[in-house]
């Protein structure tokens, strides 16, 4: 998405913003680890994306090709003129009202069909299984926000089908559902209390969205909304924030691994559909209340919901780890936006050879931000592997400017990593 890529560097303008507000007020808001685990699964989710996005496009235009309302004269076509500027139809104030209202109600229906898979997502384990990414995080901040689980684009499409049913053009809804993602960023945070009593009325706020992600009994499965909060307000899922909300998920991740928090629910779903002896159990694990087990399986297992109750995850790790982590870290989110904006212009393998590198990379950081046992060998190995990549693509003479650099920092690291291995290594230990 077009638009959500050119976002990104307002996200981490406003993620600084909200870290000197929250330096000033003396308020702890960020953790490193927690914060480096969420824009990891954020980038992972932008990078499968360019894949999965691939899917929609298909399945919708498809859709709107052969089986939308319009085709058998049902509806009219929708206005997909912009409703300013030069592609715009004159009007009264300059404005292209047709254009304007179609795009208008485009929006508000892409909204509904958010809220139907927000809720579906919390009460369809398989489901759950792709959305809790999102919600794993123990924190509450603008980070959060791009923490995005990269498979739920897979099973996604289902909701908004009846949109491409009704003839909505595929820009129109990909500028629409872009733009629902992109409102939802700057209410992921506790910087902002609340909004005037008018706007909180129909708007999704930051206080209606903390009552989301609160594990707190009251706030599980409410407050759905993804711009407009009238939709919980309909259906009875509106709840307003009293209690301070406890973020997370009632069985915590404990893990820094961005791979693992996008596949851990996928791989209980099947655990416990192999082990429940009935057929029918089978299947409601699969599709049943993310809450619900088996009776052969016993109840279970859950986290606490008071602060008071344990301390959120955050394994101690050296200074020094902490600086190559976030060093690493860097220098894969810039690999990551090259291979979103240059993938375009690239074989779908090179692009898919890219993505396998920042994923095992992100991989590694997690393990050290863990103090794995095994982050050493992990860290070393992929270092190695990359530095043999980079000289193989030098004397190929394949995309020399991206492997100079690439074989530069290998060997960097390698040094960095060498002389932590001599000082602090091997890791303290957590598991």
């Amino acid at each position: 998405m077009a638009i959500i890529e050119a976002s990104i560097p307002l996200f981490f303008l406003l993620i600084l913003v909200e870290l000197a507000v929250a330096r000033r007020r003396g308020a702890r808001l960020y953790r490193l680890a927690d914060s480096i685990s969420d824009l990891s699964c954020g980038i992972l989710s932008q990078l499968v994306g360019l894949f999965v996005s691939l899917l929609l496009i298909a399945i919708h235009a498809w859709t709107v090709a052969h089986v939308s309302l319009q085709r058998f004269g049902f509806l009219p076509a929708w206005v997909d003129r912009v409703p300013w500027g030069d592609g715009a139809l004159p009007g009264p104030l300059g404005t292209d009202w047709a254009a304007l209202g179609s795009w208008t109600l485009a929006f508000v229906l892409v909204d509904l069909a958010y809220y139907g898979l927000h809720r579906a997502s919390h009460v369809v384990h398989v489901l759950w299984a792709g959305h809790v990414v999102h919600h794993s995080s123990e924190e509450y901040n603008l980070t959060v926000a791009l923490r995005q689980s990269s498979l739920h684009g897979l099973v996604s499409w289902v909701f908004y089908l009846p949109l491409a049913v009704l003839g909505l053009p595929w820009p129109m809804f990909a500028s629409c559902y872009a733009l629902n993602l992109v409102y939802q960023f700057w209410i992921h945070t506790r910087a902002i209390d609340r909004l005037p009593r008018w706007l909180e009325w129909w708007l999704n706020t930051p206080s209606h969205h903390r009552v989301h992600h609160g594990v707190n009994p009251e706030y599980q499965d409410r407050n759905f909304a993804g711009v407009f909060i009238v939709w919980d307000r309909l259906f009875g899922t509106f709840v307003e924030e009293r209690a301070a909300p406890v973020y997370g998920i009632t069985t915590p991740l404990n893990s820094w691994n961005p791979v693992w928090a996008n596949m851990h629910v996928f791989a209980a779903i099947v655990r416990d559909a192999r082990r429940t002896r009935r057929w029918r159990d089978k299947l409601r694990v699969v599709f049943g209340h993310p809450g619900w087990r088996p009776s052969d399986l016993g109840p279970l297992a859950s986290g606490p919901t008071s602060r008071r109750a344990a301390e959120p995850y955050d394994p101690p790790i050296p200074a020094g780890i902490a600086r190559y982590g976030v060093a690493q870290f860097v220098l894969l989110l810039g690999l990551a936006y090259v291979t979103l904006l240059t993938a375009p212009a690239r074989a779908w393998h090179e692009t898919a050879a890219l993505v396998v590198v920042v994923a095992l990379g992100l991989t590694c950081v997690g393990a050290l931000f863990e103090a794995h046992v095994a982050a050493w060998s992990l860290e070393s190995s992929r270092l190695v592997a990359l530095t043999v990549g980079c000289v193989t693509a030098l004397v190929l003479g394949e995309h020399s400017l991206l492997a100079a650099v690439g074989l530069a920092c290998c060997v960097g690291s390698l040094a960095w990593l060498l002389r932590l291995r001599a000082h602090v290594l091997p890791l303290p230990g957590h598991r």
